[in-house]
């Protein structure tokens, strides 16, 4: 339960509604407590926010779902703790600042809410407008009092419609720098430097395994039969069930290493990546492994999804590099065939790989410079003290 200091430090309530977003949260709360210690944190996120002194109110695993249909079935539980957030906002102890990171279907809802009652708003990483639905630019604007934008493109965009915009860089700078990869997880694994490692990240969020997890297994089935010598690296994001994952490979009988470890160091562990699109690319891109994207998503999310996404890529590694970097397999084609054939050419293709090393030291240096995360707690607790 959330409780008032009697000596009325400020207030922030932030949100942040999967994995991704926990993770930059529990950075940017943690810079704000070293700089700026009266400040006291309290919302929604998951374990690195707890560890960063964030009191939650529930779980993001209990929004984090991916798609539309997926999203309609899950609509009750969402709506309930939407609710329970609203009333928060409203009542007669509000926070000073609310703090939403990403997660725009949920979090612009709630920047109408707090507007309305007289609470400051900082969006920090938002709604991708460039990539569909720009129309909600507009609305963004209207309902913040700042943002904190991590692309050097989107200042623009929302300063067409009047927003307090700043460029703050990318914040999985700052993660890196903290978590630079040491190189001796083969070690650890006891794995030779010349084996031959695949990585396997299939990301935070269960609906997304729910449609790409057999994928994975099969594909990995496949690479392992031309190459019976192979190993599978396969790092568990906090909002996953380990458990299913160990038995759905047990059942397998792969070479794989399930592991709870710093995802750089799984990374730099691998000569080549099989991954889902969203943040996990780019993290990959800081390490510097080749990799092959899929995605998938129910038939009905995908089909609108087709008509409102205005951009070639789906990847965030390729949509900052504004080419296709890395190859996507979207949907039908993600396909497990095609996707074996594409990790068995990286990891025998010696130029192959060497080239995409190469476009990925590119993508790394176009996200700008450590500093993100102080950049943000400055913001915070200048909205909060004005």
């Amino acid at each position: 339960m959330v409780t008032e200091t009697s000596d009325r430090r400020p207030r922030i309530m932030i949100v942040a509604g999967e994995a991704s977003g926990d993770l930059h949260g529990g950075n940017l709360i943690r810079a704000a407590r070293d700089r700026y210690p009266e400040l006291t944190f309290f919302g929604v996120g998951g374990d690195k926010m707890t560890a960063a002194g964030c009191e939650l109110l529930f779980s993001a695993n209990e929004l984090a779902v991916m798609g539309v249909w997926e999203v309609v079935t899950q609509l009750p539980r969402i709506l309930k703790r939407f609710r329970r957030l609203k009333k928060i906002l409203q009542g007669d102890s509000p926070p000073d600042v609310l703090v939403l990171i990403d997660f725009p279907d949920f979090n612009l809802r709630l920047a109408k809410v707090a507007k309305a009652a007289g609470i400051r708003v900082l969006y920090y990483i938002t709604p991708k407008v460039w990539a569909w639905r720009k129309k909600r630019a507009r609305v963004i604007a209207e309902n913040t009092d700042k943002l904190a934008v991590i692309f050097p493109f989107e200042p623009e965009i929302f300063s067409e419609y009047g927003a307090d915009v700043d460029y703050v860089g990318n914040p999985l700078l700052d993660e890196f720098a903290r978590n630079r990869p040491t190189g001796t997880l083969r070690s650890r694994l006891g794995l030779a430097e010349s084996d031959q490692v695949v990585g396997i990240f299939p990301g935070s969020r269960h609906s997304e395994l729910k449609y790409i997890l057999d994928t994975l297994v099969d594909t990995a089935t496949l690479i392992y039969r031309d190459k019976p010598g192979i190993k599978f690296l396969l790092p568990v994001a906090p909002s996953l069930d380990e458990e299913q994952l160990r038995s759905r490979f047990a059942n397998s009988q792969l070479p794989v290493y399930i592991l709870k470890e710093n995802i750089y160091e799984v990374a730099r562990a691998c000569d080549g990546i099989l991954c889902v699109s969203g943040t996990v690319t780019l993290q990959i891109t800081l390490a510097g492994t080749p990799m092959a994207i899929l995605y998938r998503v129910s038939a009905l999310s995908y089909a609108i999804g087709r008509r409102l996404i205005k951009i070639p890529f789906v990847g965030l590694t390729n949509i900052v590099a504004g080419k296709g970097v890395v190859r996507e397999f979207i949907q039908d084609d993600a396909d497990p065939q095609a996707l074996k054939d594409e990790m068995i050419r990286i990891l025998d293709a010696p130029d192959y790989a060497r080239s995409m090393k190469q476009d990925l030291d590119k993508v790394a240096r176009l996200l700008g410079q450590p500093g993100c995360s102080e950049k943000v707690a400055r913001l915070v607790h200048d909205l909060a003290t004005r």
